[in-house]
């Protein structure tokens, strides 16, 4: 049975971070959460990922991004896993099968691919085989309300009942989201685009 992959990134972020394109010294876009759902033809959740990441260049999580996320500096102590690791784990996660986002996420997967190995990280598997997709523009323009929301805020846009427990700026919620945007775009008679499943 054919199935894709909905994903979404938590990364370091400071105040006024974004505006300024992470362009100020030491601003990387670490990741520090990763949450994805796979999704069956039918676009229904079939499987769950989810990882917290410890930064390297930026270990303490900035106050900025706890208010935002609500992801804790003690959690990430405790649970967060190496970048290679928790990248490698996701990568088979994704099974090489399409993997879609609501930004241009895959670029931020490949600045911590890149740091990682530059450290000397082996990640256990590869991400080349993987074809991530920013599935935002397609979005958007079905959905021209969507144009000014960020992914754990498509749900609500579009009218639709919570996708699940969470709170946006959450990366397993923000995937939900996306995937019940998803879900109604194709109820609405709009197929995914080519390459997707």
């Amino acid at each position: 049975m054919a199935s894709l992959v909905v994903y979404d990134l938590e990364f370091t972020t400071w105040e006024g971070a974004a505006d300024g394109d992470w362009s100020l010294p030491g601003q990387l876009r670490e990741i520090v959460q990763i949450g994805a759902v796979r999704l069956d033809e039918e676009l229904t959740v079939r499987d769950e990922f989810e990882a917290l990441v410890k930064p390297v260049v930026n270990p303490r999580l900035s106050p900025y991004f706890v208010e935002l996320t609500g992801v804790r500096q003690e959690d990430v102590d405790r649970e967060g896993r190496a970048p290679a690791d928790a990248l490698g784990a996701f990568f088979a996660f994704c099974r090489s099968e399409a993997a879609l986002s609501y930004g241009n996420d895959m670029a931020v997967i490949g600045e911590n691919v890149g740091w990682a190995r530059a450290r000397g990280e082996v990640l256990d598997r590869g991400f080349l085989t993987t074809p991530f997709l920013n599935i935002r523009p397609w979005i958007n323009t079905l959905a021209p309300e969507t144009a000014t929301v960020n992914s754990g805020r498509l749900w609500k846009s579009l009218g639709l009942p919570r996708p699940t427990d969470g709170a946006e700026h959450s990366a397993l919620f923000d995937a939900h989201s996306l995937a019940a945007a998803l879900r109604r775009l194709r109820a609405d008679g709009h197929a995914l685009p080519a390459g997707c499943l």
